[in-house]
């Protein structure tokens, strides 16, 4: 890893510090999830990715002339990429991530496919 992605991951747990109740999850790969649904992550080269309604996103998308997002070779269709320029603009970029948040929670649950200790 490098520097620039230790600023990024502190300018990431900075972002979701502005959401009260809202965690990072994720040790090696950061992301914040609500209900089971994932809405922000941070990618391996650093990238801040938000996770938008359609509006939104197109909005976002026209505004920073962002390529989608792409992580290990398929296009993540309801993310945006984090524009460095966004990023130097942090009361702009914590309302995208309010609406991400609220996006989030407006997104039915999935249920956790964590495995239970049953006999096979």
């Amino acid at each position: 890893m490098t520097d620039n992605y230790a600023e990024r991951l502190a300018a990431y747990e900075r972002l979701i510090a502005t959401q009260p109740g809202i965690e990072r999850k994720g040790k090696k790969n950061p992301y914040t999830s609500l209900n089971g649904n994932m809405f922000s992550f941070l990618a391996r080269d650093g990238t801040i990715c938000l996770r938008l309604p359609v509006e939104q996103r197109e909005t976002f998308v026209a505004q920073f002339n962002t390529p989608p997002v792409e992580q290990y070779g398929a296009v993540m269709k309801e993310y945006v990429a984090v524009p460095p320029a966004l990023l130097a603009n942090e009361a702009q970029l914590a309302e995208c991530f309010a609406t991400s948040v609220a996006y989030a929670k407006s997104l039915k649950p999935k249920p956790t496919k964590r495995k239970t200790n049953q006999p096979e």
